[in-house]
């Protein structure tokens, strides 16, 4: 075979296969076939595709951050709302329970009152009260109460005033001078009237005898005048601190020192008075009758442990504040009857209870005074310190 026939034979398998043949005269037109998808992408098509897939993903972000903060808004409003029936249940409590206090304050004042013979309390009258005169002032008819009125330079009319409360207006005006005590304005009011500070001092420390009953009415005079000089002078000295100090932790538990012994003396102050009022002179008996809530047992203790504070001897306070606090009987410490036979000295245990009992065991408001007498005790010796050193308490 020679080289044109292998040409020949390699031209001939090579060649495609014959097409079949058309129809020309059939109307429709068949399709392109469908073209393989391109290996490459062009760099704008990448770049759509990337925006594209980062809108997407704003736009999903945008929506949970829309829910979560619409989420957290509606907790926030649950929570506002709790907050609010929480504060306004404390106010309604909190209004309550002042009320309730100062209902039982009045009390105890309007009884107080009565005990020692002053007016009672006035009462709040509203603008728009229809009251009725009281049946026991006398009535006046309008035009005359005017002209009185003006008669006392007083004004005619007040603003919202009816005509029981411009009557019992008059009546005030021209009632007689009442011929009770007027209260003191130390830092505890009372009806005791208070000495200057040079008249306090207790000349001995033992007690005046029960039948002169004059002494005994000056030493509450003097025991009041002296625990008012101190509470006065305690007030004005944390009064007179520095800001930052006041607002800090131990300014804090200072102030709140000071006010509850401010508070606690105030039944130290009523025994005083009711002491100084219920004091009669003696009678053919030589015997005197004096109120049982202050005994001598609990005063001779306070005017030792004044005359001692006044002296700037507070150890030798200190140490009557101890006698007077927790006394000098016996304490029972362990087993004291074993059996039939007791043990040595047990008598001892309830001798004294009369006068070396512990009386801040008594009651509560013995206790709470008898700790506001060391309080006064600790300020006075950091205001007037003694000479001494060894006189200092610990």
């Amino acid at each position: 075979m020679d080289f044109a026939s292998l040409m020949s034979t390699a031209i001939k398998s090579s060649a495609s296969p014959a097409s079949p043949p058309t129809n020309k005269s059939s109307t429709t037109t068949q399709s392109p076939p469908p073209t393989a998808p391109s290996k490459f992408l062009k760099r704008s098509d990448l770049e759509a595709q990337r925006k594209a897939a980062y809108l997407k993903e704003q736009q999903e972000t945008a929506a949970a951050r829309s829910a979560k903060l619409a989420q957290k808004r509606k907790l926030d409003e649950e929570e506002a709302t709790r907050s609010a029936a929480r504060e306004e249940k404390k106010r309604r409590l909190a209004e309550e329970s002042r009320l309730r206090r100062e209902e039982e304050e009045s009390r105890k004042e309007r009884a107080r009152r009565k005990r020692l013979g002053l007016p009672d309390l006035p009462t709040s009258d509203t603008p728009n009260s229809e009251e009725p005169p009281s049946t026991t002032q006398e009535d006046i008819p309008p035009s005359d109460l005017l002209q009185r009125l003006r008669a006392l330079s007083e004004p005619a009319i007040l603003f919202g005033e009816t005509h029981p409360q411009r009557l019992r207006r008059y009546h005030a005006l021209t009632a007689p001078p009442s011929t009770a005590p007027a209260l003191s304005t130390g830092p505890i009011p009372t009806t005791l009237a208070l000495l200057p500070a040079s008249s306090i001092l207790l000349p001995s420390a033992t007690l005046p005898p029960i039948t002169d009953t004059r002494a005994r009415q000056y030493l509450f005079r003097q025991l009041a005048s002296y625990f008012s000089l101190l509470l006065s002078t305690w007030s004005s000295a944390l009064a007179a601190r520095p800001a930052d100090l006041a607002s800090s932790t131990t300014g804090r538990a200072a102030s709140l020192a000071m006010q509850q012994s401010l508070t606690n003396m105030r039944p130290l102050f009523r025994r005083f008075e009711t002491a100084s009022t219920s004091t009669t002179p003696p009678n053919n008996n030589n015997n005197t009758t004096t109120t049982s809530d202050l005994p001598d047992s609990i005063l001779a203790p306070i005017v030792e442990i004044v005359h001692a504070a006044q002296q700037r001897r507070y150890v030798d306070a200190n140490d009557g504040y101890l006698r007077l606090s927790i006394g000098k009987a016996a304490w029972p410490i362990g087993v004291t009857m074993v059996g039939i036979h007791e043990r040595s000295a047990r008598e001892k245990l309830h001798e004294g209870e009369g006068e070396g009992g512990a009386h801040i065991m008594s009651d509560e408001v013995t206790r709470k005074f008898l700790q506001s007498i060391k309080r006064c005790l600790t300020f006075a010796q950091t205001r007037w310190p003694p000479e001494d050193l060894g006189q200092l308490m610990g």
